[in-house]
């Protein structure tokens, strides 16, 4: 390993950017943030040009290997790096942290999109504080192009992630749904599965940085609804003062907490559909998905990466010794979970 830090670019208003600061920070690994295309950032393009990037030191300190993908990282992270770990010891309880994580990532961000760019008070917020991030000398006039260009762009791709008038009552009532749920596991831990943060955890948190603390209707539904939410986040954003003894503070899969559990039963209820309809579009060559969630149509164009993901899961699934796929079973039995790996 080099003896220089990693370097972690991304923006204040992306979701994965800030999940993998706080697990950088959580786990203790150095690091140096780097805003992701101001004037700071000198780092050599990756394959894809998403964020959040991290980009690994050549033995000099020069730029070397670029990653992206939020996801790979942490479990490349947990490869390279001891102590504090995100993943539960227990194969079987680590795959339900997966499920949490995948959920967060790939259907909380559909919120997390549709608040920002469905509702004006979110666009005017959005389209004008995010192209700062990148430049404080940005003029009026050039300001007011990188509003057009972002907004126009933005809510363009409204409909390709899920956020249309047909879908606007799944996506917002299953955000309710898990801040009310979130609110009432509170009552017994402080993280999904335990006393310390899983992967889930960060996936959520990622999402909510946005949802409870910075999109204008969605803050004010989670002020009125769920204050213990946002103080949550405050909280996660920099868990490095939390103390962590070795291996300790997960609870057991078979004594998971209830709300968790509830968790498991939304994940069931609204993801899992999408993602087993997606994957059958995907299949059969269809330009929509088309799936019944509790009780409503939606409808969004097939999503490769989330088709990708459910293969994921179902590969580590697979790779459970066959007590802990048992083991896993049984706890996912009547979630509605238990259909992606059938």
């Amino acid at each position: 390993m080099s003896g220089h830090p990693i370097v972690l670019a991304g923006q204040y208003g992306s979701p994965y950017s800030l999940k993998m600061r706080a697990v950088l920070r959580y786990r203790h690994i150095p690091f140096r943030w780097v805003l992701r295309d101001s004037k700071w950032d000198d780092l050599p393009e990756p394959p894809v040009r998403l964020i959040p990037m991290i980009v690994y030191p050549n033995g000099d300190g020069s730029h070397g290997e670029v990653t992206i993908d939020s996801s790979p990282q942490i479990m490349r992270l947990e490869r390279e790096h001891t102590g504090r770990s995100i993943v539960p010891t227990d194969p079987a309880l680590a795959l339900i942290d997966a499920i949490i994580e995948d959920f967060g990532d790939e259907w909380v961000t559909k919120a997390m999109y549709h608040y920002r760019w469905a509702y004006q008070d979110g666009i005017d917020k959005a389209g004008t504080l995010l192209p700062l991030s990148g430049n404080l000398q940005l003029d009026s006039d050039g300001a007011q192009m990188s509003y057009d260009f972002f907004t126009q762009r933005q809510i363009g791709r409204r409909e390709l992630v899920g956020s249309t008038d047909i879908t606007q009552p799944i996506i917002e009532s299953s955000y309710e749904r898990l801040l009310d749920l979130m609110t009432a596991g509170f009552a017994e831990r402080d993280f999904f599965l335990g006393d310390r943060p899983g992967r889930g955890d960060f996936g959520i948190f990622g999402q909510l940085t946005q949802l409870v603390k910075w999109d204008p209707t969605s803050v004010r539904i989670a002020e009125q609804r769920a204050p213990k939410v946002i103080n949550w986040v405050d909280r996660t954003d920099d868990l490095s003062w939390l103390p962590v003894e070795g291996n300790d503070g997960w609870v057991s899969l078979e004594s998971l907490p209830s709300a968790t559990r509830r968790l498991l039963h939304e994940i069931g209820a609204t993801y899992v559909p999408f993602l087993l309809a997606n994957a059958d579009a995907l299949e059969a060559g269809k330009d929509e998905v088309v799936c019944e969630i509790l009780g409503d149509t939606y409808r969004q164009g097939p999503f490769a990466y989330q088709g990708k993901c459910l293969e994921w899961l179902r590969r580590d699934h697979a790779a459970l010794s066959d007590t802990d796929r048992e083991r896993v079973d049984a706890v996912l039995a009547g979630t509605g979970c238990e259909a992606m790996f059938v």
